[in-house]
């Protein structure tokens, strides 16, 4: 039953064209029935293989012509996802020290990145995943809806159209390919659980799929079918999670988590700005490249438009990294210095 009507949600909510539909529309089915009361626990090897694919997704969409634009331009990157990141901490920092959202939450939900790998990684340094999720995917959703709608004044739609009618649910498998991409994902998700790192199972794959798709020994395959299925076990982790008390705390938080998002979108157009103005990018291209959403999601806009795309993804990819490497860190010390105002991760149940 849960299957099925997440199945429908999802395909309701990705011809809206809600970015992550297909972990969103789970999600919200397994907040519904984790509200009323249901008991269901996914197997937690499932939950830790999906984690798992979602690093080799994302170590293979790391490319050489990535690689390369950083070198050439690292000063430039480092400097704009360094401001980046320091935005969002400090009102990550504002929303814990008002006691917004409980313990670090507020960090890693103000955290610009893949927002399913931050919910992963929080939850690995005890956050409460569930408010973190409900703060990274609202952001998610009004950071798509906003650079899809600055986009639009540049797409031609001849190309847009040519896009939607190229994706393909179930396209040719190359079964060669998926199964080495499937056997690397569970050698790394052993890997990366007998390691003890904090979010293993989805690191080490980041890591070393990175290493082998750059070099070119991999190319990882996995199809949108699958990764669907990885989506939602994702999601429906998440949302069981919730409870009624879980629930209020988000409703009562929403005003001042918008007003975070919006201050966070505007700081990263103010950068935007500074690119156009100084280094001569492209009003397009420089929105993109800051723009506080997820890779993937910025991925898919930007290659409707007219836009310098090597450009984008080398700043998103970065501040993605960083994020991993420095978010871990500014976690605890906003947790240190903020241990006497707020509550304890754990305390909503």
């Amino acid at each position: 039953m849960m299957i099925a009507v997440s199945l429908a949600v999802s395909v309701v909510l990705h011809q809206w064209h809600v970015p992550a539909a297909l972990l969103v529309g789970p999600m919200m089915i397994g907040i519904l029935m984790g509200t009323n009361g249901a008991t269901i626990t996914p197997p937690k090897s499932l939950y830790l293989g999906a984690q798992s694919v979602l690093g080799v997704m994302i170590g293979g969409s790391m490319t050489i012509g990535i690689l390369t634009s950083f070198v050439q331009d690292w000063p430039l990157i480092i400097g704009v996802t360094t401001m980046t990141l320091l935005a969002s901490s400090f009102l990550g920092w504002i929303l814990c020290v008002k006691q917004v959202l409980p313990g670090t939450a507020g960090i890693w939900g103000s955290s610009p990145g893949a927002a399913s790998a931050m919910v992963i990684m929080a939850e690995a340094f005890g956050a409460d995943a569930r408010l973190v999720a409900f703060m990274q995917y609202v952001r998610v959703v009004i950071v798509v809806a906003v650079a899809s709608s600055v986009a639009n004044f540049w797409v031609d739609p001849a190309v847009a159209a040519a896009a939607a009618e190229a994706h393909q649910w179930f396209p040719p498998l190359d079964a060669t390919g998926f199964a080495m991409t499937l056997v690397l994902a569970t050698v790394c998700c052993v890997l990366g659980a007998k390691s003890r790192l904090p979010s293993g199972p989805l690191l080490v794959p980041i890591i070393l799929t990175m290493i082998l798709h750059v070099s070119g020994y991999l190319d990882v395959v996995l199809p949108e079918w699958f990764l669907g299925l990885t989506y939602a076990m994702i999601g429906w982790v998440i949302g069981l999670k919730f409870t009624p008390s879980v629930l209020r705390h988000a409703a009562h938080a929403f005003p001042k988590v918008l007003l975070s998002i919006v201050m966070l979108i505007g700081f990263c157009a103010g950068i935007s700005a500074l690119l156009v103005i100084f280094m001569d990018v492209d009003p397009l291209t420089a929105y993109l490249a800051t723009s506080p959403g997820g890779l993937d999601s910025v991925a898919i806009i930007a290659a409707s438009t007219n836009v310098d795309l090597s450009f984008i993804l080398v700043l998103q990819a970065t501040r993605f990294f960083m994020v991993l490497a420095f978010g871990p860190p500014l976690a605890r010390l906003v947790a240190r210095r903020t241990a006497h105002l707020s509550k304890p991760d754990g305390e909503i149940i």
